[in-house]
């Protein structure tokens, strides 16, 4: 029974009875079987565990109606530094793991909401890089070209999405991991506003910065997602309220303007098919009624260049020790290498490195202010898996240039496919806002996907 997982062939589907959310979970079950073993998960629901799941959510539609469950039968997964009741959480680190006594506030929301839990997915360790090649689970296939890299942190989750296995992931994001591997798979990541949705339950990578993320196969069906495992929690202390009358989904302006780098500003590390699908997207976005503005993104990089280089390096480094326990010998080689270079941060050093973004940030928030929103590449371009092992440090640094200043600025984020390189491999563009404009970048990222004209992740279904 072959089917689309974007969420309006899924519910058309269900309406027409075509499909049941039982049939669902067989033919998802089958087509992780038909796969192999594919570094994709890390663990997943039992098949008899899932088909009682499925059978569960049919008797309680029958009881409760459609209308309590905003995501009836839509099958996901999970990254595996988030909590699930009932399977372990490893982070990509077996030394560590432990097994959840209740999920993270995000996932409750989500079963609640009727979706159908699939597994956890595989990632770069302790969600420490954006290549996807840190785990000693493996690497999970760029289902366009296995000799590229998927992505990372989120690796599992978004190759996941892109091969059809779910309707929709969560990932984590603190330095681009929720929009790289978008970028890689053809599919929409949606970084949220900090604090939008609880990261109780989460793995630290770097507390302060990290954020729940949504991937999925449509902005719609992101921001379907975010609607319902967004809220406040008093028991997360870096959680905050949205504004009121706020909805993760607005209205597409007839007029905007939008943010890019300065020509001489514009870096792809020598791709020049990425260079081109750029202007191609400068283009389309003025056509769907925007203005360009060309902006100093020089403040931005710096923001950014703070993250694996000072007080932040020093938080990864105690997350992440917390976690194992202070036994580093677990951690991947690449892992260890990263986190070591913060015990040389100092207290002072780390004062210092905030008060130098507080003063980057008085210098972007003006630029900001006379834009909507900012139009970047999501990477400059993409490597293959044999390059990251040869020099996985250089390499994973370029693949953060468009991104690691996001959550330490405030930012909200979405990525949107854009293209495909003449490799074949895809490309995406991400368009970036001040907290809690996630309802306007929506709106313009679905209109954006639209004009592509893509289809969907690796699928091969039209777009909606």
């Amino acid at each position: 029974m072959p089917f689309s997982l974007d969420f309006i062939s899924l519910r058309r589907s269900y309406a027409e009875r075509a499909a049941s959310p039982i049939a669902v979970a067989r033919e998802i079950a089958a087509r992780i079987r038909a796969r192999g073993e594919d570094a994709v998960w890390i663990s997943r629901v039992a098949e008899d565990a899932l088909l009682a799941a499925a059978a569960a959510l049919e008797r309680r539609a029958a009881t409760e109606g459609l209308a309590a469950m905003p995501l009836y039968g839509l099958p996901f997964a999970i990254k595996d530094n988030i909590d699930v009741a009932g399977l372990p959480t490893t982070a990509a680190c077996p030394g560590s793991a432990y097994s959840p006594q209740r999920s993270a506030p995000a996932v409750e929301r989500l079963l609640a909401a009727g979706a159908l839990l699939i597994g956890k997915t595989n990632l770069d360790q302790f969600a420490t890089g954006l290549v996807g090649t840190r785990s000693p689970y493996g690497v999970p296939p760029n289902p366009f070209d296995p000799a590229f890299i998927p992505g990372g942190s989120s690796s599992g989750s978004a190759v996941a999405v892109a091969a059809g296995l779910v309707a929709f992931a969560l990932g984590t994001d603190t330095a681009g991991s929720g929009r790289v591997p978008a970028s890689f798979n053809n599919i929409v990541g949606l970084k949220p506003t900090r604090g939008l949705v609880s990261a109780r339950g989460v793995v630290p990578a770097c507390r302060s910065l990290d954020c729940v993320s949504v991937f999925a196969l449509t902005v719609p069906d992101a921001a379907a997602v975010l609607e319902v495992i967004r809220g406040a929690d008093p028991e997360d202390g870096y959680s905050r309220p949205a504004p009121p009358g706020f909805a993760c989904f607005g209205t597409m302006p007839s007029r905007f303007t939008f943010g890019v780098p300065r020509l001489e500003q514009r870096e792809f590390f020598g791709n020049p098919d990425a260079a081109a699908l750029f202007e191609t997207a400068i283009a389309r976005l003025a056509g769907l009624g925007g203005a360009a503005v060309d902006v100093d993104l020089d403040p931005f990089l710096a923001a950014g260049a703070l993250l694996y280089r000072g007080a932040w390096l020093a938080e990864r480094m105690a997350a992440i020790d917390e976690a194992t326990g202070g036994k580093r010998e677990s951690l991947h080689p690449v892992t260890r290498q990263v986190i070591a270079g913060g015990e040389a941060i100092s207290g002072a050093a780390v004062f210092r490195d905030r008060y130098r973004l507080a003063e980057l940030r008085q210098k972007t928030e003006p630029v900001l202010d006379r834009i909507d929103l900012l139009l970047l590449p999501t990477t400059g371009t993409i490597y293959r898996v044999a390059e990251i092992e040869a020099d996985p440090f250089g390499f994973n640094e370029r693949l953060g240039h468009y991104t690691n200043f996001t959550n330490l600025l405030d930012l909200a984020a979405i990525a949107v496919p854009n293209g495909f390189q003449s490799n074949g491999l895809p490309a995406g563009v991400t368009l970036l806002a001040p907290a809690f404009h996630d309802p306007l970048i929506a709106a313009i990222g679905t209109a954006f996907h639209a004009q592509t004209g893509l289809t969907l992740g690796a699928t091969g279904a039209p777009s909606r």
